[in-house]
């Protein structure tokens, strides 16, 4: 098993509109984020497992290789701004993601 954390440049998370959180993951080298992306590694039902949310709710996952990256965006739980939001810049939520581990 490895740690995602030590495989990547970037790990961040930030409001893709105010219904909208994206998450992205850039990779160090070309080899570990194709080894990720060819073995599906991370997928809405995986997503949405480590952050306890409705798999109905992760819109998508895409790999974009020329910058060795992964996105994913899903439905806010709280719109940006609204009234118990925590994070209105969507921010600080991609915490999770740090000590999430796979197989290679």
């Amino acid at each position: 098993m490895i740690k995602l954390f030590d495989m990547v440049d970037v790990v961040r998370s930030k409001n893709s509109g105010p219904y909208e959180l994206t998450f992205d993951i850039l990779f160090k080298d070309a080899d570990h984020f194709a080894a990720f992306v060819d073995k599906k590694i991370m997928t809405p039902a995986v997503f949405a497992g480590l952050y306890g949310i409705d798999e109905s709710l992760v819109e998508s996952v895409i790999a974009f290789p020329p910058a060795k990256a992964v996105k994913i965006t899903i439905i806010r739980p709280m719109a940006s701004g609204d009234l118990g939001e925590k994070d209105i810049y969507g921010a600080q939520q991609h915490s999770p993601l740090l000590s999430f581990e796979y197989e290679v």
